[in-house]
């Protein structure tokens, strides 16, 4: 088991090595969602739902398979687990906002093949966290990748009020925030272990 504190591991996975910003994984939603708040915010907390119960589940399944002596059923184990979380939020979605489930389009089922949560998965194993910090790391990555679609879509939100030269706008635009974004995020990396 990890020695690491429970509040290290939230602040490494949220911030330090936000998997956006700094491990440049879940890309496609990142940018496909970021456009509006009213659209990032709850595709957000849509991922950090998705990313603590497959924290949870994935945690239970690996313990499973290494009791059985078959760790290399791992990914094929947890993408299972990973889509059937995405099935759940995606029809607690549809039932509750069909307007919002309209508004994610295809981002919604597109979290099932979003790597940021299969590399959730992996890393929380590889890192040999116990049950609470497995947990943790879940819930700060998905924070984490909150944090990082709110920024974006604030700021491309803001940049729509600007007069932007016609040459940048669009998705020129967009990856040179995303790209100064990660940036500013990479100067969180001296805080790590």
């Amino acid at each position: 088991m990890n020695p690491d504190p429970l509040g290290f591991i939230f602040l490494d996975a949220a911030i330090i090595n936000n998997f956006v910003l700094a491990a440049f994984l879940g890309i496609c939603p990142f940018l496909g969602v970021s456009a509006k708040l009213k659209t990032a915010v709850p595709m957000g907390f849509a991922v950090i739902f998705v990313m603590t119960v497959a924290a949870v589940c994935t945690y239970a399944v690996n313990q499973l398979l290494v009791y059985l002596d078959v760790p290399y059923l791992r990914i094929i184990a947890y993408i299972a687990v990973i889509a059937s979380t995405v099935q759940l939020v995606e029809m607690v979605i549809k039932r509750f906002s069909e307007t919002l489930f309209r508004a994610l389009g295809i981002f919604l089922p597109l979290i099932t093949t979003n790597c940021a949560i299969m590399g959730m998965a992996l890393f929380a194993t590889a890192r040999e966290y116990g049950f609470m910090q497995t947990v943790v790391y879940g819930l700060g990555a998905g924070v984490g990748f909150m944090l990082a679609l709110v920024l974006m879509a604030g700021l491309r939100e803001q940049l729509e009020l600007s007069d932007v030269p016609s040459i940048a706008r669009g998705a020129a635009l967009t990856l040179l925030i995303a790209g100064i974004l990660s940036m500013a995020f990479m100067g969180f990396a001296g805080l790590g272990s």
